[in-house]
């Protein structure tokens, strides 16, 4: 089985920074990804990250100012989220699946609880 939680949100004026976290309980899923879903909006891609062939991904929105990394030995994806905006305010949701392409295509096997990431302007 595998339990994705997710830690590290809150309320951060914009130009801030936030650190998220995703902790896997269960067995290894080699891709995860980050998605968020803000009111009135659908679910978006934010970035993936692959343990075993190096894949990393961003969204064009986030380029640059988010930073996704892991520490295999936690089973732990982090995702350092700099100059923040007021438009990336929305619940932030960790995935697994067992290759990139799910993660990409927004169709992960496994999902965690989601937190809530607000910026003030």
């Amino acid at each position: 089985q595998v339990q994705l939680v997710e830690s590290g949100g809150g309320l951060v004026q914009a130009g801030g920074s936030l650190r998220l976290s995703c902790a896997n309980s269960g067995r290894t899923m080699y891709s995860i990804g980050w998605f968020r879903h803000a009111p009135g909006k659908e679910r978006e891609f934010v970035s993936g990250f692959s343990w075993n062939i190096g894949w990393r991904r961003y969204a064009d929105s986030v380029k640059v100012r988010f930073t996704i990394s892991g520490d295999n030995a936690k089973k732990t994806v982090f995702l350092q989220m700099d100059s923040l905006k007021p438009e990336d305010t929305a619940v932030y949701y960790c995935a697994a699946a067992q290759n990139p392409y799910e993660i990409y295509t927004g169709a992960p096997e496994y999902w965690g609880q989601g937190t809530q990431v607000t910026v003030s302007s």
